[in-house]
């Protein structure tokens, strides 16, 4: 091999580096510009010797595709008929509440099912601080995409319910509900609302969420039929 043919491999193999270091580069700024958020860590598969689905195994069927909330700009609302309502940044959230680990399975009404490592802090922990009113009887859950759904207050006193941040030790990605996704345990898939922006308490009783408006289940028990 001449000096020259060196020479010009050395320039090619430069160039290429450049170009894939800077394609690198330019991805992880749009996606930051955009607000994604990727696993940042391998997912775990099982956990004290249970097998886990992973994060693939999810089929996506929200009513607007997945949404890109911006870490930095998201604030969590605790809104309604609380004595302290408050305003959480995503990084408030995790850093001044107690974490948690939970195995729970999401049955969806398509007929698949996924059994998940969650991570998160309890609902409880929240509705504590928030310090609804009597009057409160209903929690109602909004979403970046304009979905909701509800649940009697009940619910999380009397249950360690989590709001997720975290599926198989890694950050949830875009698609499965970042920042947070409520682990709604013993409720159909459509209870296990994502990208959760505002919890508010209310005394609406007759509150209906997005699904539940179109003939679901108020309740949506994994017991009962989830239609009505």
């Amino acid at each position: 091999m001449t000096s020259k043919t060196i020479t010009n491999t050395i320039i090619i193999v430069y160039f290429v580096a450049l170009t894939v270091g800077v394609g690198y580069f330019i991805k992880s700024e749009y996606n930051k510009a955009l607000g994604r958020r990727f696993l940042d860590v391998v997912e775990v598969r099982q956990y004290e010797g249970q097998n886990l689905s992973s994060v693939n195994d999810f089929r996506e069927n929200s009513i607007k595709g997945p949404q890109f909330v911006d870490r930095q700009s998201y604030r969590l609302k605790i809104s309604g008929l609380a004595q302290n309502p408050q305003q959480f940044s995503y990084d408030d959230v995790i850093s001044k509440h107690e974490s948690f680990k939970k195995i729970v399975t999401l049955n969806c009404v398509e007929g698949w099912s996924v059994t998940i490592l969650w991570e998160g802090i309890k609902l409880k922990d929240i509705i504590n601080e928030a310090r609804p009113s009597p009057d409160a009887k209903v929690v109602i859950f909004h979403a970046a995409d304009g979905y909701t759904t509800s649940f009697p207050i009940e619910y999380f006193v009397d249950n360690d319910i989590l709001l997720a941040y975290k599926m198989n030790d890694a950050v949830l990605p875009p698609e499965r509900g970042f920042p947070f996704q409520l682990v709604a345990e013993s409720k159909w898939g459509y209870k296990w609302i994502k990208w959760v922006t505002e919890i508010e308490f209310s005394d609406n009783q007759n509150y209906q969420g997005y699904w539940e408006k179109r003939g679901y289940s108020d309740t949506g028990d994994l017991n009962e039929p989830f239609l009505k």
